[in-house]
């Protein structure tokens, strides 16, 4: 053992101790998915504390020089028979009782028993050194290298830690009314059951204000059961912000909902409330399920969906390169269907997984934190097919192998969820959430890291063509944005069972007023046709400000493809909001066609003897009373402070910022959008809203052009170095990128956005060659590069889609079917099988490529 107790006294000095805060990666590799149970266990750098496989631990060693390793390899315990359970070899599954994930009552994270065996491995030499070993060792190896190994041991690791993130859905705040409610004295007691809604009679889901003790019934759920929203228009009209649900008051509590929260609260006054209105809270017993039940009761309805999960017939588990099914981490399902479509797209497999070996020489120190080296990570777990094996089997039940039911090892992403949902509010947690939105995100992020050479994002990327006609003047405007995705809408007028839809919902009704359960929903059914009508058609403005005329005026609107990408993804308009502004879902099937031709939506462009409108801003809008000295921005000079323009604040419909902050939205998001969609009423307010809602600035107060702290303000100087040279690298100007940050309060994705958006406006500005403005010379008075868009036939033929199932996007579970050597492969998680029905008509996104004549 010299030669051993040599090597470790000459690499003492880098064996470290964990300390508190320090990021021990000891449950994966961070270049492949091996693990402590994968063949040849994890070598944990015993200095950096990162892990790699048994295939990577010699480049690292040369690469760095660390040569002190901690080798960890689990086995799977045998399970044993216990008379507790069912013959199953483990205990009966708790069912959740708390809306949460990793705590007490909450959704388990499922813990895999293992034997742990653990040794120090010198490299090159590959010497191994073995808590026996130690002993014998002077003290001060002993020691030091003693301490790390029962730190290493004792730590939690990265992926354990997201793993078991607590998110508990039943933490709610104290209202802010509670303390101060005002309760009428109207004299009204409530008993203490058969309760009915005072205007519809309905006599489940009910909530009793706690202002006025007014009965009436909840909210109508998603699938148009629950209640007819009577409590909640009784808010609107009343202001009146708590309600009780009625059949969930015991001892211990209630459901209180604030209206003018928007969310379910906390009353610590609520048995001096409820007595006021004759409820003795000591008394009560529950009747009805709390809103938490209800929401458990969603999220554990995953395997219902039997159509777009093919779950009437037997399905044949597929395995191989391409094949491999990736864990689901809690609400990742999202995650694991967009990643699954995007690397059966060559740009994406020769970006990341040709050059892997390039990429991972030349990662950074951590490449655990590096975009490149992760996303190369996954889609080479996901095309090798290393990874695409039958699962170990659990030996409880010998008839149902994980081969004949298609589970697999798979692939667990936890390190790349990390790290592209680093720092957002929505992606960052365990929460679900939109396919469509978390494509958009992975796309911005992969723009953002692509600063040279190869972008696979352009393979989406098409530009929008957008003719506005004014119909006093004939005069057009143009102007192109850059675009990844078609929305599709779904007119839902055109569905072709009319009929059956309005015999349906009168059924529904007749069942609501006698109290029966209601009938079974139909589903619309909507021609592919129609919605590419709804999309392609004029859309009429009717508060266009026309500069040709001076005025607002009526305008038609016309959209086409300016460009059209080598693949296309169309979004079905699923999720809308009703009248009431509840959202929904709407159930319909779409006939999807295989193919596609998009040639005649092709833009033309200005049109011989089409005038143009002239290029003269439209006048800001002000209050009547303000005197204007100057223009708006313009602050005069020291010479002449006549010149001088106040701040001028913006006239806003008061009506339509009212009726978004009785939605539950801030006031100052609320006159925003009044103020950023010209007054033109509530409509475009609210899709204002809904498209601004991440802002870190959404919240915000208005700040006008021309203000000290306005964003168009911004100095120079204040601007992030790292920021401008981001976006330069993207082929834009210095003064470019300095202008879409100062337009966006200096937040780099959203300034991304708006330069993609805001061509034609940056057409004037001058670029040179590498980027930067310059004034000197002609050369360099060329219009900008811009974004590269590839361009094609308009004609296509569907190979993947992803399909939702749930009454939200916040909830339920996402699956996709993939067209492979002809074949279509329905992934579902861990599971990947040949499809028999694929349900193309049910879909939520759809991915076209191109078809090359």
């Amino acid at each position: 053992m010299t030669e051993v107790s040599e090597i470790l006294m000459s690499v003492l000095s880098t064996i470290r101790v964990p300390r508190p805060g320090d990021r021990v990666h000891k449950d994966e590799c961070a270049f492949s998915f091996a693990s402590p149970e994968s063949e040849g266990g994890l070598y944990v750098c015993m200095n950096s504390f990162l892990g790699f496989g048994s295939k990577y631990i010699d480049r690292q060693n040369a690469k760095t020089g660390q040569r002190a390793y901690l080798h960890i390899t689990r086995t799977r315990k045998t399970q044993k028979e216990d008379d507790s359970n069912s013959g199953s070899g483990d205990p009966p599954k708790k069912k959740p009782t708390r809306l949460a994930i990793g705590i007490e009552g909450g959704f388990d994270v499922e813990q895999e028993q293992y034997e742990e065996e653990v040794k120090v491995v010198l490299l090159p030499e590959r010497l191994e050194v073995t808590s026996e070993d130690l002993a014998s060792m002077p003290d001060v190896v002993k020691e030091r290298v003693s301490l790390s190994i029962a730190g290493l041991q004792a730590a939690d690791s990265v992926s354990h830690a997201l793993q078991v993130q607590q998110w508990d859905g039943e933490v709610r705040q104290e209202s802010k009314h509670a303390a101060e409610l005002k309760q009428l004295d109207n004299g009204l007691k409530i008993p203490p059951s058969g309760w009915r809604c005072e205007v519809c009679d309905l006599q489940e889901n009910l909530w009793m204000n706690l202002t006025d003790g007014k009965v009436m019934c909840g909210r109508r759920y998603f699938d148009g059961t629950g209640g007819n929203n009577h409590a909640l228009q009784h808010y609107q009209q009343s202001g009146y912000p708590l309600a009780v649900k009625l059949g969930t008051i015991t001892p211990d509590g209630a459901d209180v909902y604030s209206y003018d929260e928007d969310d379910m609260v906390l009353d610590s006054k609520l048995p001096e409330h409820l007595s006021h209105f004759g409820i003795d809270m000591m008394t009560m017993e529950k009747t009805e399920h709390t809103m938490t039940e209800l929401e458990i009761a969603v999220n554990q309805r995953v395997g219902e969906w039997e159509v777009i999960q093919e779950s009437g017939t037997t399905l044949r588990p597929l395995w191989g390169p391409g094949l491999t099914g990736m864990k689901n981490l809690g609400n990742s399902c999202y995650l694991n269907s967009v990643m699954q479509v995007l690397f059966t797209i060559p740009d994406f497999q020769t970006k990341y997984v040709s050059n892997i070996d390039k990429i991972f020489g030349e990662a950074p120190s951590d490449p655990t934190q590096d975009f490149k080296t992760q996303v190369a990570k996954l889609g080479y777990g996901l095309l090798s097919g290393e990874y695409s094996k039958p699962a170990p089997d659990p030996g409880d039940d010998p008839n149902a192998s994980s081969e004949s039911r298609g589970d697999q090892v798979g692939i667990a992403p936890r390190m790349f969820k990390a790290l592209v949902g680093r720092g957002h509010p929505e992606f960052s947690t365990n929460r679900q959430q939109d396919a469509q939105e978390f494509l958009l995100h992975f796309i911005n992020m992969v723009e953002r890291n692509c600063r040279s050479g190869m972008n696979p994002s352009e393979a989406f990327r098409f530009l929008v063509e957008e003719k506005i006609v004014c119909q006093q003047s004939q005069k057009a405007k143009y102007t192109q944005r850059v675009d990844y995705i078609v929305q599709l809408p779904v007119p839902m007028d055109q569905a072709t069972n009319m009929e059956e839809l309005q015999e349906a919902e009168h059924r529904r009704e007749e069942a609501e007023a006698s109290g029966a359960p209601p009938p079974s929903a139909v589903r619309a059914q909507i021609p592919f046709a129609a919605c590419m009508a709804a999309l392609s058609e004029p859309e009429t403005l009717t508060d266009f400000w026309s500069s040709a005329m001076q005025a607002k005026t009526t305008a038609t609107k016309t959209t086409r493809f300016a460009s059209f990408p080598d693949h296309l993804v169309i979004q079905i308009k699923k999720f809308t909001f009703g009248l009431d502004w509840v959202p929904k879902k709407l159930d319909v099937s779409i006939d999807v066609p295989d193919t596609l031709d998009l040639s005649a939506l092709r833009a033309m462009g200005q049109q011989p003897g089409e005038e143009l409108l002239p290029e003269v801003a439209p006048p800001p809008l002000m209050t009547p009373d303000v005197e204007v000295k100057g223009i708006l921005g313009f602050h005069g000079n020291e010479e002449d402070d006549s010149l001088y323009s106040p701040l001028l604040s913006p006239v806003l419909d008061d009506s339509t910022v009212s009726q978004l902050c009785e939605m539950g939205f801030p006031l100052e998001a609320c006159r925003k959008a009044v103020y950023y969609t010209g007054n033109t009423g509530i409509d475009a307010a609210m899709n204002w809203v809904m498209g601004h809602m991440d802002d870190p600035d959404f919240s915000a107060p208005l700040v006008m052009p021309g203000s000290s702290s306005a964003p168009g303000t911004t100095p120079t100087e204040s601007l992030p170095e790292e920021h401008l040279a981001t976006i330069v690298s993207m082929g834009f100007s210095r003064d470019q990128a300095t202008r879409a940050l100062r337009a966006t309060n200096n937040v780099l994705e959203r300034a991304v956005d708006w330069i993609f958006s805001h061509l034609d406006d940056l057409e004037s500005m001058d670029v040179s060659e590498g980027g930067r403005s310059e004034g000197g010379s002609e050369a360099s008075r060329e219009p900008p590069p811009g974004p590269r868009v590839r361009d094609g036939s308009g004609k296509y033929e569907l190979f993947a889609f992803i399909s939702h199932m749930g009454t939200s996007t916040m909830c339920g579970h996402y699956v996709c079917h993939i067209k492979k050597d002809q074949q279509w492969v329905i992934i579902n998680d861990q599971k990947v099988c040949a499809s028999e029905k694929p349900p193309k008509d049910l879909g939520y996104l759809y991915f076209y490529r191109r078809v090359v004549e």
